[in-house]
């Protein structure tokens, strides 16, 4: 205890909780240790296991005032703003010293505010973009293909399936909704719509209708969350697919500047029209990373990885499908309202099923890139510049493409 004493007074926290949890369950119910323990966890993060350790402490002594702010502390880092407010007003009836007064008056006027804050929050946005894109349809720049199972006769590849470029104009809609149920409990829900309209290839404009939904729970260190998600997307004005999902994620932040990440989701896409629906699959995606944020906000880097499956549900010409991935990130400010962002993806496919056609196993294996500027011109008004590349080589060859992407977005949110 003497050490931890030391390690407190040093400034390091998180060594003296290492170094008195393991003894917690040894001396549990000595007040000093009690004490001590919840100081350690506290200053730690770790506000969760403070409380059990100062609610020891106030068994044995009501009276002892210090146990009891730290206690209101610990409540305050978790959200539980009734019991703090309970708490700091008994510390303030116990008469404390000046300098113990003035940090409870501090908090309680904190709690105050905190308080006058909607429980339900209510935000939204609106885009307008443009740009150009050298692949609308993601298509091979291959006008004729050979058909090995045909003795590799030489077919000309329908006009609609090769490579168009084109500009284009996008617009987007969005609004979500999130209702705090206290005790760091929270829902939400949401819903967006997005349209793009090319100048001339208008076969293959676009737009989506999605909705989403979930809870989260978060503490001082952790956050989980749970969500169910739909979208409903149309080509050339006529409805393509459906698609259904649920996802969760949790983070864990190890201290202000290092959190680790885990997620997972499983998805149901289903075709509409019937000469697509031997195309209908499910995906589950597993995954994990890591985000490194660097010193007041100037910047940050993320890395995730993920593995997954697709599971053909209606006879695909080259059966299910398993996934590997990476993707790595960052942004760093360069003056307080413009960011420069870029992000880099690697994705590896490979279907179990030799497609009777070619003959072969079909593997893919896509990249992508993007880099851009954030510029923050006004309060609640953002321009976006940025170039896009996309490539996807296989072994078969008409699933082959490369698409770059230029454009402008500016984009307006409400709170």
């Amino acid at each position: 205890m003497e050490k931890a004493e030391a390690l407190l007074k040093a400034g390091n926290p998180a060594a003296a909780y290492t170094l008195l949890e393991p003894l917690d369950e040894k001396y549990a119910g000595d007040a000093r240790f009690d004490y001590l323990l919840g100081i350690a966890a506290l200053d730690s993060g770790k506000a969760d296991k403070a409380t059990l350790a100062f609610e020891r402490v106030l068994a044995v002594n009501p009276n002892f005032a210090g146990a009891r702010l730290d206690m209101a502390r610990a409540y305050f880092h978790l959200g539980d703003l009734a019991r703090a407010k309970t708490e700091f007003e008994t510390v303030l009836q116990q008469n404390p010293p000046p300098a113990a007064r003035q940090t409870v008056e501090r908090y309680l006027k904190a709690i105050e505010e905190r308080s006058k804050i909607q429980q339900t929050q209510i935000s939204g946005f609106a885009e307008f973009g443009f740009g150009h894109d050298t692949n609308v349809n993601n298509s091979s720049s291959a006008t004729s293909i050979a058909v090995p199972a045909l003795g590799n006769i030489i077919f000309t590849l329908d006009p609609r399936n090769v490579q168009k470029k084109d500009n284009y104009t996008s617009y987007a809609l969005g609004a979500d909704v999130n209702h705090n149920l206290g005790q760091g409990f929270a829902v939400s829900a949401g819903a967006s719509t997005r349209y793009r309209v090319n100048s001339t290839e208008d076969t293959f404009d676009y737009n989506n209708f999605e909705g989403h939904g979930g809870v989260s729970y978060a503490t001082q260190s952790a956050l989980f969350r749970l969500g169910i998600t739909g979208e409903r997307f149309y080509l050339d004005h006529a409805v393509n697919r459906n698609s259904t999902g649920i996802n969760g994620d949790a983070r864990y932040m190890l201290n202000p500047a290092n959190v680790f990440l885990a997620f997972a989701q499983h998805n149901r896409f289903r075709f509409e029209q019937s000469a697509l629906t031997i195309n209908n699959f499910d995906q589950s995606l597993l995954g994990g990373g890591y985000l490194r944020l660097f010193a007041d906000g100037a910047g940050a880097i993320t890395a995730n990885a993920f593995v997954g499956t697709e599971k053909a549900d209606s006879g695909r010409a080259d059966g299910n499908k398993d996934i590997t991935g990476i993707r790595l990130g960052g942004q760093y400010r360069l003056r307080d309202d413009l960011d420069l962002f870029a992000s880099f993806g690697f994705q590896k496919g490979k279907y179990d099923k030799e497609n009777v056609a070619f003959q072969t196993l079909r593997e893919d294996k896509q990249s992508d890139g993007v880099i851009g500027l954030t510029w923050r011109y006004d309060k609640d008004w953002t321009v976006r510049p940025q170039i896009l590349r996309i490539r996807n080589d296989s072994n078969i060859e008409i699933y082959g493409y490369s698409r770059m992407d230029y454009s402008v977005t500016i984009r307006r949110d409400f709170k």
